[in-house]
Parts: structure tokens; C-alpha cells; sequence
């Protein structure tokens, strides 16, 4: 993977942006699966870099990154979907996404950690199907719908329902409001250098 992509137009303000955006979804790996997110929620993909781990957190929750004097939570999907473990590599990536928090008011930035991403897709609505259902026993809350695309079919997620009301509450207070002041002594991740290998997305 490139260090540098566009995947989004560049922009200060996602309400500017084109309507025909509502449509297109930034793909990703986990194995052999392909998922998606809507790319109107995505603002940076990233290289792996340090991340400081919390304690007492679920083993999904990998830890916060600074992202140029942001602290933003980061957790794993692949963890998250109780997938097999796999060794990060050069394809491993960062997906920075602007979720809501439990009250619905506002929203804050969470890392999420893929295998790979792989392209910005169209997906009409027509061509999204409803999530399958599996009965009570299994929570498919999460997934958007089936997108067809390319004639394969793409697991699309909905940002939002990936984590439980709980468990965003527990993120985004670790991740505060995504600011850390540069003037705190005691603030050392703030003044780390910026990100490497780092790709705006908004």
C-alpha cells in the first residue's frame, strides 16, 4: 500500500462536500472478507504506528494514538470480531473514523485497525441489500447491508453500531475531546513528532 492516497476530496468542512459521496463506501480486508465504511465517516488512513496501551481495557481496545496532538482511541476489528490474530505488516493500516458518542450530540475520532484497504467503491442503494438475519442469538446490528459491487459482495458496516452504547461511552472518554494541550508539561504524546506515513482524508 501506498503511503499516500486520496480518499476523500479535499475539504475543511464534510457538509460541502458532493451528495454523490453518500454513495461511496472505502473498502477494506479482515482475511479474506471485505468490508466497508461509509467514506463520508472516514477522515485519515494511517501506517501503524506507537500506540499506549490502557489498562483494564477489552483486548479488542489495543490503546490511544497522538495524531498531531490528538489522542484518539484505537481498537482492532479483527479482535472486535473475534478473528484469529494476525502479525501486522506493511498493509496494516489505521482507519480514523468520526463516530457519535453515546448521547448522539457529538462525535469523536476512533482508530480502527484493518488488514488492508483496498479502494473507494460506488454502491447504489439498490444495490445494498438488507443484513441477514441469524435469529436472536446473534447481534447483526452492526452490518448497514450486503453491498453488491464488481460482482462480489461487501460487508458494510455501520461505524456507530460496531461498538455497544457502553463500550463507545468507555472510548470516547479516553479519548476525551480529541485534544491534548501542547502547553501541559505532563503531556508527552502531544508533543510526539507527526504521524508517519500518514493520508489526509478530509
Amino acid at each position: 500500500m501506498t503511503n499516500e492516497t486520496n480518499v476523500m476530496p479535499n475539504t475543511t468542512d464534510a457538509s460541502t462536500l458532493d451528495t454523490s459521496n453518500d454513495n461511496k463506501f472505502l473498502s477494506f480486508c479482515l482475511g479474506q472478507e471485505e468490508y466497508g465504511v461509509e467514506i463520508l465517516r472516514v477522515r485519515e488512513i494511517i501506517g501503524i504506528i506507537d500506540i499506549t496501551p490502557l489498562p483494564q481495557t477489552p483486548d479488542y481496545v489495543k490503546g490511544v494514538i497522538n495524531l498531531r496532538g490528538k489522542i484518539i482511541p484505537v481498537i482492532e476489528l479483527r479482535s472486535k470480531f473475534a478473528m484469529p490474530f494476525v502479525e501486522y505488516n506493511d498493509e496494516t493500516c489505521i482507519i480514523v473514523v468520526e463516530v457519535a458518542d453515546p448521547t448522539g450530540v457529538d462525535q469523536f475520532q476512533m482508530g480502527v485497525i484493518v488488514d488492508t484497504v483496498s479502494e473507494v467503491i460506488d454502491i447504489a442503494k439498490e444495490q445494498i441489500e438488507p443484513a441477514p438475519r441469524f435469529g436472536c442469538s446473534l447481534n447483526t446490528n452492526y452490518i448497514l447491508g450486503m453491498g453488491k459491487a464488481k460482482d462480489k459482495v461487501i460487508i458494510l458496516l455501520d461505524i456507530d453500531k460496531v461498538l455497544t452504547q457502553e463500550e463507545l461511552g468507555g472510548l470516547s472518554r479516553a479519548g476525551g475531546d480529541n485534544d491534548v494541550p501542547r502547553s501541559d508539561p505532563e503531556s508527552r504524546l502531544a508533543r510526539d513528532t507527526e504521524a508517519p506515513g500518514q493520508m489526509e482524508a478530509a
